[in-house]
């Protein structure tokens, strides 16, 4: 089994006929190897995105897919596939076949060789494309109200404003309509030039800021998308939202909705910690 699986989910698709290349056991259910696939997997390196899910038929049989995930083989046959937390390397590592692993609950019977239909669910993929959106979006609004806070030149973002969200992260998830990321506010933050000082008394101020930044990003009904590099699942991807403020084009795995006007009415909250450690940001829209 070699070739990377092709994937479709970049362009927002949400069906497809595949050929079947490997069933496999695992951990509470089988996994299923296609040739090419429009689900989502989780990333096993920033697994930011929960799965897509859906069903997989094969001759008038319908299979729940409950879980997606990626499995990575050495093209030197050195070791068997790995699937999930127990890919030792990074996706796109040079030398490694690439895989999307649809599981399934039960042992759908001998596949290997047979055409089959994916179909992902709809609602939840446009629930999480959003929540994905507005967790990118909330990030860029964050940086720039957190700008006046840096002592030192740092690591710049799309938009220009030194990028606070990606040099503090230490978590993110993404949810049906909303996100929640933790930011470390410690000494390596600090060495880089931020400050926090007095950070807990002009929070409500910098929310606010926040808020009415995304307000305006939404009612611009931006274009957003996702360019990629290539079709299979190792490439590199990038979101894409076209804001009047400027062309925004970061790294990200992820799936986005069509265009910021989808989020809706969007609510930031940000809150410190005790200890003024980590700051908690969580983002929803409806």
């Amino acid at each position: 089994m070699h070739g990377n699986t092709q994937v479709s989910f970049p362009s927002g698709a949400l069906t497809g006929e595949a050929e079947v290349r490997q069933v496999l056991p695992l951990e509470g259910g089988f996994g299923v190897v296609c040739d090419s696939t429009p689900f989502h997997p989780v990333d096993h390196t920033w697994p930011d995105q929960p799965a897509d899910r859906g069903v997989l038929t094969a001759g008038g049989e319908a299979h729940t897919v409950e879980d997606c995930l990626i499995g990575a083989v050495p093209r030197d046959g050195s070791a068997p596939l790995a699937v999930g937390p127990a890919i030792p390397v990074r996706r796109g590592e040079e030398g490694w076949d690439w895989y999307v692993v649809h599981v399934l609950p039960a042992d759908p019977g001998p596949l290997t060789g047979q055409r089959v239909r994916l179909d992902v669910d709809a609602g939840r993929r446009h629930a999480l494309s959003a929540g994905h959106t507005l967790c990118e979006l909330a990030g860029l609004a964050l940086n720039r109200m957190l700008a006046p806070r840096w002592a030192k030149e740092a690591k710049l973002d799309a938009l220009g404003a030194p990028d606070f969200d990606k040099l503090a992260i230490t978590d993110s998830r993404i949810l049906a309509r909303g996100s929640v990321d933790h930011y470390r506010l410690g000494k390596s933050l600090r060495r880089k030039g931020f400050s926090a000082q007095d950070l807990a008394a002009e929070l409500p101020g910098i929310e606010a800021g926040v808020n009415t930044l995304m307000s305006g990003w939404v009612a611009e009904d931006a274009p957003v998308g996702v360019a990629t590099e290539g079709p299979g699942i190792d490439a590199l991807r990038h979101f894409r939202c076209g804001l009047a403020d400027g062309e925004v084009s970061t790294p990200c795995g992820g799936t986005h909705v069509t265009r910021t006007g989808e989020l809706g009415q969007v609510k930031i909250t940000l809150e410190l910690s005790g200890d003024g450690t980590e700051l908690r940001m969580e983002a929803a829209c409806s």
